[in-house]
Order: C-alpha cells, then sequence, then structure tokens
C-alpha cells in the first residue's frame, strides 16, 4: 500500500518528528534557564534535507524512490550553541527566543498534523467515489 505511505506523508512524518524534538529542546532549554554554565541547545535538520533535495532541481524527471531515499535518510542534529554569554554564570539561554520556539514548534506541529488529516481525508473522498 505505497499510497497510503507516499513522499508528502514521509516528510510530514519527518516534519512532525523534527518538530517534537525542537520541542523538547526549547523546553529543554528553558527548564535549564538558572543552571549556571548550561549551554542551549538546537536541532538542525532543514539544511540538510535542502541540501540532499537539491540534487534533483532542474531535473526533468525525478525517481520517486531516489526521493524518498533521500527524505528517510536525512537525520535531525543536535547540537549546542556555542555563543558567548552575557550572564556571570556562562548560561546562553535566551528566555524570550525559547519561548517563541516553543509557540513556533506548536504551530508547526499542529500544521502537520492537518496536512496528514488532510491526506487521508483526500483518499477516503476517493474511496468512498466522491
Amino acid at each position: 500500500m505505497d499510497w497510503l505511505n507516499d513522499n508528502a506523508i514521509l516528510l510530514t512524518q519527518k516534519t512532525l518528528d523534527v518538530s517534537w524534538a525542537k520541542q523538547k529542546v526549547a523546553l529543554d532549554n528553558i527548564a535549564n534557564v538558572d543552571t549556571p554554565r548550561y549551554k542551549a541547545k538546537f536541532v538542525l535538520f532543514e539544511e540538510e534535507l535542502r541540501r540532499k533535495l537539491s540534487r534533483f532541481e532542474g531535473k526533468d524527471h525525478v525517481n520517486v524512490s531516489d526521493l524518498r531515499k533521500e527524505i528517510t535518510s536525512s537525520n535531525l542534529q543536535i547540537r549546542q550553541n556555542g555563543e558567548e554569554s552575557n550572564r556571570l554564570d556562562g548560561n546562553n539561554v535566551n528566555l524570550d527566543v525559547e519561548e517563541l520556539e516553543v509557540v513556533r514548534n506548536t504551530y508547526q506541529y499542529q500544521f502537520a498534523l492537518r496536512q496528514i488529516s488532510d491526506q487521508f481525508a483526500r483518499l477516503r473522498l476517493a474511496i468512498e467515489g466522491r
């Protein structure tokens, strides 16, 4: 049943995974806002995916399985923010940035869930013949 697991759903699933990871990292940063010498963390994903998918730009025909392989092999990475801190305790968490990240990730997660829901609604309509 490849039509249930196409590249659009795979990419949306990756989006959900990345958004969830970003949310966990941002909440962890917020929880450690008062921890001395704590360095904020962040998630990298979009750049790797963009780099991998750029090889398909300008091509007239793209093999669906090659595209799927690139999406599947794109992994998120959690990195530590190496920026210097203005605080005496060495902590570099910016609470305003982290709170905005939580809100942004919440919306991104809801949007991705809606995309999957809409995809299955379209499939249901096609199956029912409407």
